[in-house]
């Protein structure tokens, strides 16, 4: 079998209303591209009945990206279908890959169960290419299916793209779907709120970069660099918790001053290369309704830059500058500042057609967390703690945080560690060895010398 077919809104909602986009939503060709392993058949008939119904609450998704007067970005909500391409793979006796959610994007794994979205024909808009696009494959020999999913980062960020996931999951299950319904309308930023004292804060955004540059950026890497995939399993995380005396702290804050930590001890000697700062991708939702409604669909994020850490090599330190940065964030005058700002910046790049620079900067790293989201649990289509999640993106010192996969041993499904977590991440490929015996030392010893 192999199939291509649009689905259309189960009734016509959208009626070519047009929401214009702020500046911070113009990430124009990046995409969020994931892939869902299921045991098992799923339902056509459902699958499309469950899409069309999707789609009526969410005319955002069946829209088009127009660029008006060549400066105001809108998405006109045309009520358009989303492409769909069913396929059989008769060659894979198995899905081919492990329990690992991050894969390298260079390599290109998940591609051939992607139908991606078009995203540079979007930087003069396009009445034509669809924002969101599905792929299915049945993997004959094994009775798996498998769902890809490509969204246009401008729909909105991962918040935005596993709320709509989930509704679509939930709907074809025919259960209750959550009872906040999407909006759309945004607030559009002013010129006048701009602050320039934050540009130094902001320069993945100031140092942006053409797509021929980032393309170059990925390929050296390649050569230079490898990517590690650390599991946590819950047991070790509560661990790590035990060692710092801070209530104020999360599991999360002290998973990532661990990471930076056995970096900072085994990896790095030389005082250029020391991790001294972070930079956090944060999601703003809830700090103020005058700048995220409930139920916003957009790109609500900002990566905000901490203070340089007093001691690099304290787990307990690392962790509080990390905690104190995410505070920072929620603060509601600093964000309108920065959004302002990077809202200038990044309408600045679009007319440029470039692109954020994923750079972790001297003595820097980056922290692009998922670990909020259960996206194998909630994109599950009835196959609870059966549904393994894939997805592909790190690059140097830029880390991605997802919750753990179900593992299927050959013969049946072990139960689900939904405590644990994968950090990937890449670095250069002659610190590996050192990096991978800290961490297997510290796991034997139950973590019992790391540098508090």
């Amino acid at each position: 079998m192999n199939v291509k077919m649009e689905i259309f809104p189960s009734s016509f909602t959208g009626a070519n209303r047009r929401i214009e986009l702020a500046g911070t939503d113009l990430w124009i060709t990046p995409r969020i591209d994931n892939v869902f392993v299921y045991p098992s058949n799923l339902d056509l008939n459902r699958l499309n009945d469950a899409l069309g119904h999707i789609l009526t609450l969410w005319p955002l998704v069946c829209g088009r990206l127009l660029l008006l007067d060549g400066e105001h970005y809108v998405i006109e909500m045309s009520d358009k279908a989303v492409p769909v391409t069913i396929l059989d793979n008769t060659e894979l006796r198995q899905w081919p890959l492990n329990s690992n959610v991050v894969w390298d994007t260079v390599e290109g794994q998940l591609q051939p169960f992607l139908d991606e979205v078009q995203t540079t024909k979007l930087w003069h808009g396009s009445p034509d290419e669809p924002l969101f696009r599905l792929k299915i494959t049945r993997l004959v020999q094994s009775g798996e299916w498998v769902l890809g999913t490509s969204w246009a980062h401008v729909l909105g960020d991962a918040c935005a793209c596993l709320n709509f996931l989930h509704t679509f999951s939930r709907f074809y299950q025919q259960m209750e779907i959550p009872i906040l319904l999407p909006s759309f309308e945004r607030r559009l930023w002013s010129k006048n709120e701009v602050d320039r004292s934050l540009l130094p804060t902001m320069r993945h955004l100031c140092d942006a970069l053409s797509i021929e540059q980032i393309q170059e950026k990925m390929r050296t890497e390649q050569e230079t660099h490898v990517q590690v995939n650390v599991h946590f399993s819950g047991e070790q995380l509560a661990r790590l918790r035990t060692l710092v005396d801070d209530s104020t702290l999360t599991i999360h804050d002290i998973m990532i001053a661990y990471i930076i930590l056995t970096l900072n001890v085994s990896c790095f000697q030389k005082d250029e290369t020391i991790i001294r700062h972070t930079n956090i991708i944060v999601n703003y939702r809830g700090v103020s309704n005058s700048i995220t409604v409930p139920g916003l669909v957009a790109n609500c994020t900002l990566r905000v830059l901490s203070e340089n850490f007093d001691n690099p090599y304290s787990l307990l330190n690392i962790a509080q500058s990390i905690r104190r940065s995410i505070f920072k964030s929620r603060d509601r005058k600093f964000l309108e500042s920065w959004l302002a700002t990077a809202d200038e910046l990044m309408r600045d790049m679009a007319h440029n057609e470039h692109e954020a620079n994923t750079d972790h900067f001297e003595n820097g790293i980056v922290v692009n967390s998922n670990f909020r989201y259960d996206w194998a649990g909630l994109v599950d289509f009835g196959y609870s703690d059966k549904c393994r999640f894939y997805t592909d993106g790190t690059s140097d010192l830029f880390l991605r945080v997802f919750r753990l996969n179900p593992i299927y041993d050959g013969t049946q499904w072990i139960m689900r560690d939904c405590e644990g977590a994968e950090v990937a991440f890449k670095f250069e490929k002659n610190i590996l060895k050192n990096f991978l015996d800290a961490w297997q030392r510290d796991v034997n010893e139950n973590f019992i010398n790391v540098k508090k």
